[in-house]
């Protein structure tokens, strides 16, 4: 985001913030409600899912001047419903906290892989779009994430909101030598792998991602990637951009329910 730059660092990763400026016209066109945001990294519940049932989420990028930071209202009743579906599916989940003892008074922190996706997306709404934060486990199996997704849409689908799925995710950290990773192949590998996925429509190929590939590229994506896919089952994806300006990859995909039969490829989209 060009708010958390300085003059010399804006074309750095430009074509990831169009990427993103591309999603978030997109996203006022589709008009959700509610927002929910899958992010690797918040809370880390061992071998459970998370949903964060705090009343508030809210947090700020160190070190940039001035602010960036959001403050954003949970869409509670929705969370609930999360957390009973995916337990529903015979996952393991628990509802998270902070600070105060009343869910209804507690305000969570908001971590980088949610503010970033919001700051394009909802959060600087006025009022910011409620929105609501679940967590990967990645002591679970790839299908238990695919599932985690398909009870979180069916979730919504009995909800009375219209709702957008964030899948934020940063892909493989080894690309560079002096990265706080330092340098593997499997990074471009397994980011080039995604891509592929993505473009051809192929989502269901992320099973077949091994976890030692997955490991080697120090990739962040992969749980919540999953987890669109289960959620999106039946939609189509598309590749808007991709760039590893640094030592990670950047890809903001977008997914979207076909059009009927009738309508020719490349129409306007859902």
């Amino acid at each position: 985001m060009e708010e958390a730059c300085s003059p010399d660092e804006r074309e750095v990763a430009a074509v990831t913030r169009a990427g993103m400026h591309e999603l978030g016209r997109r996203f006022e066109a589709a008009k959700p409600e509610v927002v929910i945001v899958a992010t690797p990294h918040n809370v880390h519940v061992s071998n459970a899912l998370g949903v964060v049932v705090a009343s508030r989420v809210a947090g700020k990028l160190d070190g940039v001047t001035p602010p960036v930071e959001l403050d954003v209202a949970t869409e509670s009743e929705l969370a609930w419903r999360l957390l009973a579906s995916i337990g529903a599916a015979g996952l393991p989940a628990a509802g998270v906290s902070f600070g105060s003892n009343d869910p209804a008074t507690a305000v969570a922190p908001m971590d980088w892989g949610v503010l970033i996706p919001l700051w394009f997306m909802g959060g600087r709404h006025d009022p910011p779009l409620p929105i609501v934060v679940v967590t990967p486990a990645r002591e679970l199996s790839a299908s238990d994430h695919v599932n985690a997704g398909a009870a979180i849409a069916r979730a919504c689908a009995e909800s009375s909101h219209r709702v957008a799925f964030i899948a934020s995710a940063d892909h493989g950290h080894a690309h560079r030598p002096l990265g706080p990773y330092g340098y593997h192949p499997a990074a471009a590998e397994y980011d080039a792998l995604v891509c592929d996925l993505v473009r051809n429509n192929r989502l269901a190929g992320l099973v077949d991602i091994t976890r030692a590939l997955v490991e080697r590229a120090k990739a962040d994506s992969w749980w919540q990637l999953l987890m669109l896919h289960g959620a999106a089952s039946g939609w189509r994806g598309e590749l808007i951009s991709y760039e590893a300006p640094t030592y990670f990859g950047m890809l903001p995909p977008r997914t979207h329910r076909p059009r009927p039969e009738t309508s020719p490829p490349g129409a306007r989209r859902r």
